[in-house]
């Protein structure tokens, strides 16, 4: 994906609103597409690159890779290769990563109350 201008007024905003309360910038990486997703395959034990791809039909191989980076630079997730022929790679779940994983189902049970479609 392409570098972001850090001079343009949206990443400066953005840059000030995560400045001024830490919820806004995990909010921001939980609105990227897929992130929940993946985070529930893996919670769910779905945790090899092929099944999670497999699972989630739409997504493309950059896309699944870029957020498997994203949650795991965050924290919240880890990879662990194995070294077998052929090499094997597993996510799992951090501690930050099951406790977010717990407020997201809150969520989705708070969303699912309104009764949007």
């Amino acid at each position: 994906m392409a570098e972001r201008k850090k001079n343009s007024t949206n990443y400066l905003n953005q840059t000030y609103l995560e400045e001024k309360c830490v919820l806004n910038e995990l909010l921001f990486l939980m609105s990227k597409r897929w992130i929940t997703d993946i985070l529930f395959c893996i919670e769910e034990g779905n945790n090899r690159f092929s099944g999670i791809r497999e699972e989630l039909v739409h997504i493309s191989d950059h896309i699944l890779a870029d957020r498997l980076r994203l949650l795991e630079s965050s924290g919240f997730i880890t990879k662990t290769t194995y070294y077998e022929v052929p090499p094997r790679v597993e996510y799992s779940l951090t501690e930050n990563g099951k406790k977010l994983c717990e407020q997201l189902d809150k969520l989705c049970q708070f969303a699912e109350t309104l009764g949007w479609d």
